[in-house]
């Protein structure tokens, strides 16, 4: 890529994928830079409860490995949001995993699709404030499902410095709401007049209606590759 080309991008996503986010954007030939707008912090400390369980599904790659660190069991067949989930279910251990390769919606439809197959009910996995309503679609569905809160995703501040380069930057990635209304709060007073706001979905881009940015782009459909194809593409793309 020309060096002249090269874009600065806000990595906002909690760790561990923040790593991994930024080492694809490395790759595209563009600077990372890493300022976390989120942490995820375990809630679980007892092993669950997995008697009635067939399955379990899990809606972030953070779920999967705090899950992972609860229990040994690994023969249960894993249901994951998306690539980025399956493959950190897959690094656990578990060997059968399927991917939705989409939302909570597209979750949900998966397992349904399935159903027949299942020998006890479906485990969520879960934040202490999951993307979407799994269980609600499971039960107009008919499939019987427990969720389980695992981890907590609370908001994290940079520091002063970190702020000064972030909002120096090109582009911003948010992959949550969560991470926008962070981004909405820390943008006040016209601070964030310079940047593109590169969104998962038109879910993750709401907060940021009023915000005062450069720019605001939707993926056209959520998964991180589609999120960082926005990267090279001029203007609003798929804006809400």
């Amino acid at each position: 890529m020309n060096q002249a080309l090269r874009r600065t991008i806000w990595i906002t996503r909690a760790e561990p994928g923040a790593a991994a986010t930024a080492e694809r954007v490395r790759q595209l030939g563009h600077r990372p830079l890493v300022a976390p707008l989120l942490e995820v912090r375990p809630t679980a400390q007892a092993a669950p409860d997995l008697a009635d369980v067939g399955a379990l599904a899990f809606t972030s790659a953070n779920a999967a490995r705090i899950f992972a660190s609860l229990t040994e069991r690994r023969d249960l067949p894993v249901f994951a949001v998306g690539a980025a989930t399956a493959k950190a279910a897959k690094a656990e251990g578990f060997p059968r995993v399927l991917s939705a390769d989409g939302d909570v919606e597209a979750l949900a439809a998966g397992i349904v699709g399935r159903a027949g197959e299942l020998r006890g009910l479906v485990l969520h996995a879960a934040a202490a404030e999951p993307a979407g309503d799994l269980a609600g679609a499971l039960a107009k569905a008919g499939v019987r499902s427990r969720t389980e809160t695992i981890s907590e995703t609370a908001p994290l501040k940079p520091d002063a410095r970190e702020l000064e380069a972030a909002f120096a930057a090109d582009d911003v990635l948010l992959q949550s709401p969560r991470a926008a209304r962070q981004l909405a709060v820390l943008a006040r007073g016209g601070r964030g007049a310079g940047l593109r706001a590169l969104c998962l979905s038109r879910a993750v881009a709401r907060p940021l209606a009023r915000a005062q940015l450069k720019g605001l782009a939707c993926a056209p459909f959520p998964m991180e590759a589609a999120l960082l194809n926005l990267i090279d593409r001029d203007g609003p793309a798929n804006a809400p």
